[in-house]
């Protein structure tokens, strides 16, 4: 090798040792008769020190031909430093050298390589290959490469078999759009980039493998966020001959798992809620319990006393900020915009202070001091404390407060990256009406089985058939989901009618999953775990791009390597394709 250590592991022990170092410049100090260069590799930094009277004349000329991140090899003693650094590793030591060689030189980086870097979000994913050579994100993909290995680990003692299914797949477009790729070989059709292993998984249950994972690339057409990228990670499992208890069970495990070995963090046993009780007391699907702060239902009490706004709401709701009576009216009539904004949809806001005068709010002309009274009460209020109303439309309201809640929780600190809450929602409706295309979509996906209390309303109040499926929630994100499947014909069959598919579509579309369920299908379930979004909540961030190498940016492009891109005339011929069109300016 061209080295016999790398950057980061000398240490005063090895004293009087001669060593050979490679690695790239970070910085480099000249103070004429004494010149520092700081080597850095993946594993730490090392000095190197040159003094003159004691190092050759040539290498100080070698020396002040070098540039950051020029790639060195070096060779020389270690020595003890006299002004030592504690914030690195290697800070007692440095090398005296008797060779410098440069293995390539480099141009001057358009960015800085530090950890605070003077480079915008758009500048680094160009050079993203000079990006990833910050220790803030190399260590986010060894933050990565490690939970990789601990979710292996746990599987394979828990006799999970890693199975790689097909990428190219059929197109069977539900949900989100299938990226499609052409076949040469068959002029007119196309795969499909699957955006789940699903259907495979469910194939292995029925070939008697009775656990499997995989963690696996998929990919989705669809628009692009912070937590949201065309291609993604999953950690995507499935067991037969389970409940959806032993399902629990074993993820939840996986996940404590994890934050033991990767973080030493001991979670306790997580909560569980059912979607009801969380869009009732929280406004949404995956709640964030960092914080308590509920919704809390006001309508009965808030009509019918001549406030308009409330008399013709559909529903009044309130949530209650501890401690917060001392806000002022310029607080309130920030807050009041804050819910005015075109995301949030409200047109206004009214308050409630609880303060040592008493209950006082902005719609007192309307409310007395008993009525007040009755709203704290229910909403568990108490001196000292604010309440915060709106109201309007059930579904936009809840919406509203659920993300009125959330800025609350972040404005007074209670949203900590490092304080760690996870629970199961449970309970989820099997199917949710879709007004535009007039007939029932699946909530989860086609092959999740109801409640068996429940299957008895398919035929008269589909509205109220529930799901066997789960989602686990961490701090308020959704990190992963799951059912229990159908595993018998008949009912997916049944499950495909309801959803608007006819007989012949169903059958072109998964005819090969229904006639592998008359081959002896196991009763079996699963989940899958959005791997990115895990990596992201234990590196403490609100985006995944920093924990994948070579991310796309918000419109779906590789800018580094600029894809998509055209092809060429001659290989849309190949592939049968006659492409026309003006390329927008």
């Amino acid at each position: 090798m061209l080295r016999t250590h790398t950057c980061g592991e000398l240490r005063l022990s090895d004293k009087g040792k001669t060593v050979t170092l490679c690695g790239w410049v970070q910085r480099i100090r000249d103070k004429g008769k004494l010149l520092w260069i700081d080597l850095r590799d993946r594993y730490g930094i090392t000095q190197i020190t040159l003094e003159e009277g004691v190092a050759h004349s040539q290498l100080f000329e070698i020396a002040r031909k070098i540039n950051r991140e020029f790639v060195l090899q070096v060779v020389g003693t270690v020595e003890e430093r006299i002004s030592k650094n504690d914030k690195i590793a290697t800070g007692d030591i440095e090398i005296r050298p008797t060779q410098i060689v440069i293995l390539n030189p480099a141009k001057l980086p358009p960015f800085l390589i530090e950890d605070d870097t003077d480079g915008g979000d758009d500048l680094r994913m160009k050079y993203r290959y000079l990006d990833l050579r910050r220790n803030v994100v190399r260590n986010n993909l060894i933050l990565r490469h490690r939970m990789a290995i601990a979710v292996r680990n746990y599987l394979d003692k828990l006799q999970f078999v890693e199975v790689e299914t097909p990428v190219l797949i059929k197109s069977t477009p539900e949900g989100a759009r299938d990226f499609v790729v052409p076949s040469r070989m068959n002029p007119g059709e196309f795969y499909a980039l699957p955006q789940s292993p699903q259907t495979f998984k469910q194939l292995l249950m029925v070939s008697g493998f009775d656990r499997y994972y995989q963690i696996v690339k998929c990919f989705r057409d669809e628009d692009l966020r912070a937590d949201r990228q065309p291609e993604f990670t999953q950690i995507d499992c499935e067991m037969s001959f389970v409940t959806q208890e032993d399902i629990l069970d074993t993820f939840e495990g996986l996940i404590r798992y994890l934050f033991k070995e990767i973080k030493g963090i001991e979670l306790p046993a997580f909560p569980r809620i059912t979607y009801a009780d969380a869009m009732k007391y929280y406004g949404n699907d995956k709640p964030d319990l960092r914080f308590d702060m509920k919704i809390c239902d006001l309508t009965d009490l808030a009509r019918g006393k001549g406030f308009q706004v409330f008399d013709s709401a559909e529903v009044v709701l309130a949530i209650c900020a501890k401690g917060c009576a001392d806000y002022t009216r310029k607080q309130l009539d920030e807050l009041t915009e804050w819910v005015r904004r075109p995301q949030i949809g409200m047109k206004g806001l009214v308050w409630v202070k609880w303060s040592n005068d008493g209950l006082k709010s902005s719609v007192d002309k309307f409310y007395s001091p008993d009525d007040l009274e009755k709203w704290a009460i229910r909403s568990q209020a108490q001196q000292g404390d604010l309440l915060l109303l709106l109201s309007g439309p059930e579904k936009t309201t809840r919406k509203a407060m659920s993300e009125l809640r959330l800025e609350m929780g972040e404005r007074l600190g209670f949203r900590k990256k490092d304080n760690y809450k996870a629970l199961w929602v449970v309970d989820f409706p099997l199917l949710e009406w879709d007004e535009e295309a007039n007939r029932w979509n699946a909530m989860h996906h086609p092959f999740t089985s109801a409640k068996s209390e429940d299957i008895s309303f398919l035929e008269t109040n589909p509205a109220a058939v529930r799901a066997n499926a789960y989602d686990m929630v961490i701090n308020g994100v959704e990190v992963g989901g799951g059912s229990i499947r159908i595993h018998d014909r008949a009912m997916q069959e049944k499950m495909f009618e309801l959803l608007g598919l006819s007989p012949q579509e169903a059958k072109l579309k998964f005819g090969f999953l229904m006639e592998a369920f008359e081959y002896g299908a196991p009763p079996h379930g699963g989940i899958a775990f959005g791997f990115d979004r895990l990596c992201a909540l234990f590196g403490g961030a609100d985006s995944i791009r920093d924990f994948i190498a070579f991310p796309k940016n918000n419109h779906g492009r590789d800018v580094m390597i600029d894809s998509p891109s055209e092809i060429s005339q001659e290989q849309l011929k190949e592939l049968h394709i006659a492409v026309t069109f003006v390329k927008q300016t």
